[in-house]
């Protein structure tokens, strides 16, 4: 595979999540995968060295344009050790997946440091069943839900026994970081250059005036849509606080073979499936807090990939969302499924999607300088939002670390602006994965949280009429039996509904 070579300099998207980064909200993305057996730590780093040139970026660092002229760049680390950012960590006996979680929870707490490339590994030696784990953490600047599957197919193995990727004839041995006076200049410089390709843009639009009118028009349909967000305020929820430094982490899974099976019964698609799921466990939390759910509709924020298919392995963020309102409030799982497959067709129709990249777009005229500075200031009241919930299909076929088999893989997505809840959703190997990332003071009872996510699948399955498989985990290469499952399984990642 030969990579892409993503920008140098971060774009406006990107560097919100440096600007809006706090001690309370770590801009990081991650990962809790389980691993059958031990994984060699020794082994890891160098397999994870030796992919390296597959990722450049994972050597490079964030470095500050002078007088916030330009957005960071990336330069290449002169300083780069992978031991830096590869550690082991032993579980205490008896090394359950609680306690895994918990571990997790206190690693993804803390902000990155920023003298040095912004990623993670860590080890987890001693969980149960002779299992091992990685916990794994990036910054949201360097790569979204999207590119962050784009590099685990990189650096895991589709074999237990791979072919050795192709060797570099590069040695790492990069310059110095520029120096302040070179770096001022270079920004300057991309600066005029940003001004050079607007004026560009005008002239074109006043020959061809058909492109800047499609363009207003997203826009007015951006606005279209966002307006009435922050005119209609969301209902206030037990985890919509302020946020501490203090996170937990728990997840489910369920076999995807099921969920497949209840789109088929109820339309839509596994996406719908996921919400539907997930407004009845937020209508059960809610009831077990003493509020009532009656007529409640919780807004999430559902980031939605346009990354063209020609930027693979570009890395950053080519992201735009939805703003769903989940039915909470609608007690029989059949309607509560019907009205999230209805809203989620009306927004994509309704092209909320592309109105929001818009005016997203819109934020390239504000200077760098001023972006920070926002950044910087105390955060008003969080009116808009109640949480976050992200789906990003994963493989579905199993991947190794080391000759390791990933037997799951749970996902982890940033906290920000009160949000004190986020849920993260995967496919991957025949299973469903959802991981709740909360501030352990907004959710301390998230392990209740839990079961309710679990209650709800149950519930939905039985209205659905769809029968559990129970299906043993599976080990190897799958029988000829197993066979048509996987191939089914396969095919439901790549629908365009998923």
């Amino acid at each position: 595979m030969t990579p892409m070579g993503p920008s140098r300099r971060l774009t406006t998207q990107d560097s919100a999540f440096v600007y809006f980064e706090k001690d309370t909200a770590p801009m990081s993305i991650g990962t809790v995968a389980v691993f059958e057996g031990q994984v060699s730590y020794g082994r890891l780093v160098e397999h994870l060295n030796s992919r390296m040139p597959l990722v450049p970026r994972y050597r490079h660092r964030l470095v500050a344009a002078p007088l916030g002229l330009a957005h960071p760049t990336w330069e290449p680390d002169p300083e780069f050790n992978i031991y830096n950012h590869v550690r082991r960590i032993r579980l205490p006996e008896p090394g359950t997946d609680e306690q895994l979680a918990e571990l997790a929870g206190k690693l993804y707490s803390s902000p990155l440091s920023r003298r040095k490339p912004l990623w993670e590994v860590y080890v987890v030696e001693g969980l149960s069943e002779g299992r091992s784990a990685l916990v794994a953490k990036v910054h949201h600047c360097l790569v979204d839900g999207v590119s962050g599957i784009e590099i685990m197919m990189v650096t895991l193995d589709i074999s237990p026994d791979p072919s050795p990727p192709p060797v570099s004839d590069e040695e790492w041995n990069p310059k110095p970081i520029p120096s302040r006076g070179a770096r001022l200049i270079d920004a300057a410089f991309d600066r005029l250059g940003q001004w050079v390709r607007t004026v560009g843009d005008v002239q074109s639009g006043l020959l061809n005036p058909r492109k800047p009118l499609r363009r207003a028009q997203h826009v007015l349909l951006g606005i279209e849509h966002l307006g009435p967000l922050f005119v209609r305020p969301v209902p206030r929820t037990p985890f919509n606080s302020r946020l501490t430094r203090e996170r937990s982490i728990t997840w489910v899974e369920m076999p995807f073979a099921e969920v497949r099976a209840i789109r088929n019964a109820l339309g839509g698609t596994v996406n719908d499936v996921a919400l539907t799921i997930v407004s009845g466990a937020m209508q059960r939390y809610l009831e077990a807090h003493g509020q009532s759910s009656e007529g409640v509709e919780l807004r999430i924020m559902a980031p939605v990939n346009i990354r063209p298919e020609g930027e693979k392995m570009a890395l950053g963020n080519r992201i735009s969302s939805m703003f769903p309102d989940l039915p909470v409030g609608i007690k029989d799982p059949i309607e509560r499924a019907r009205a999230v497959r209805e809203r989620m067709e009306w927004l994509k129709k309704d092209g909320q999607p592309t109105g929001v990249d818009a005016l997203f777009r819109m934020l390239d005229l504000i200077p760098p300088a001023v972006q920070r500075l926002l950044g910087s200031m105390p955060q008003m009241p969080n009116a808009v939002l109640n949480m976050i919930c992200t789906n990003v299909p994963g493989p579905m076929i199993p991947l190794y670390a080391v000759g390791h088999r990933l037997l799951a893989h749970y996902p982890l997505v940033p906290l920000a602006w009160d949000l004190g809840l986020a849920v993260c959703i995967t496919s991957y190997d025949h299973k469903l994965f959802m991981s709740l990332t909360a501030d352990a003071n907004a959710v301390p009872d998230l392990p209740r949280l839990r079961q309710f996510f679990d209650e709800s699948f149950k519930e939905l399955r039985t209205a659905a009429g769809v029968v559990p498989t129970d299906l043993p985990v599976l080990v190897g290469r799958p029988s000829k039996d197993t066979a048509p499952l996987e191939t089914a399984a396969r095919a439901a990642t790549i629908e365009a509904g998923y």
